[in-house]
């Protein structure tokens, strides 16, 4: 697992680091390029890095590759569950985090020709904020999607949903109102058990809930109400 070759590292790493500069810059200097601004305002701490990000990448026409360089990372939290909760420790110390910076590196290296990601990573660590990484990751995909004129479909399900049904949510939806003329549907699958069954569809500033765990918290409203 990836969290286990994380541990691993750092436990042989002993060689004292040298503090990472508080000016440090996510890329090399490239040809400056006057107003580069995410498309869309996002707001908290991940919203914040991931603008920081988008923004540094754009001045290097270095979208794309950033873009799939953290679709990588955001697939290593899929895969180990575990991942999430070991960047969130508060007990990190200075070498763990190397470990984590070094091998996440490892994991994009082909699409991190410049080090842009990299250097965002260690970034991160040194500011005690790599526990955001998950979510800057997800914040990251909505300035790229605005980017490129999409429209983001986020459907959660208590389990995975085969394609079929993705296909047909996508098919009506991208003929209603809520996909503008000359605007491209991406459909975003997520899973959330906590929600019992049903779906929960957002698009835009609108959700729909049709959870098993809503109905419920509906009906137990209606049952206090009435008693």
């Amino acid at each position: 697992m990836f969290t286990g070759r994380i541990v691993a590292r750092a436990a042989r790493s002993a060689a004292p680091r040298v503090p990472i500069a508080a000016t440090r810059t996510y890329a090399a200097a490239a040809a400056p390029q006057a107003n580069v601004k995410p498309p869309v305002a996002l707001f908290g701490v991940d919203g914040t890095y991931a603008s920081a990000l988008y923004t540094a990448a754009a001045k290097t026409s270095a979208l794309d590759s950033t873009s799939k360089a953290l679709e990588n990372i955001g697939n290593n939290f899929k895969k180990d569950a575990k991942l999430a909760s070991v960047l969130q420790a508060p007990t990190l110390s200075v070498e763990d985090k190397k470990a984590i910076v070094a091998e996440l590196a490892k994991t994009i290296a082909a699409q991190d020709k410049d080090n842009i990601v990299k250097n965002f990573l260690q970034t991160l660590a040194e500011n005690n904020r790599l526990g955001v990484l998950e979510s800057v990751c997800e914040k990251f995909g909505v300035l790229m999607s605005a980017h490129r004129g999409e429209v983001e479909l986020i459907v959660t399900s208590a389990a995975p949903l085969d394609n079929k049904v993705l296909s047909r949510l996508e098919n009506v939806i991208s003929k209603s109102q809520y996909v503008g003329q000359g605007k491209k549907l991406k459909v975003v699958p997520k899973v959330n058990p906590e929600i019992r069954g049903g779906l929960i569809v957002e698009i835009g500033d609108r959700t729909i809930d049709l959870s098993v765990a809503a109905k419920m918290a509906r009906m137990n409203k209606l049952l206090k109400d009435q008693l």
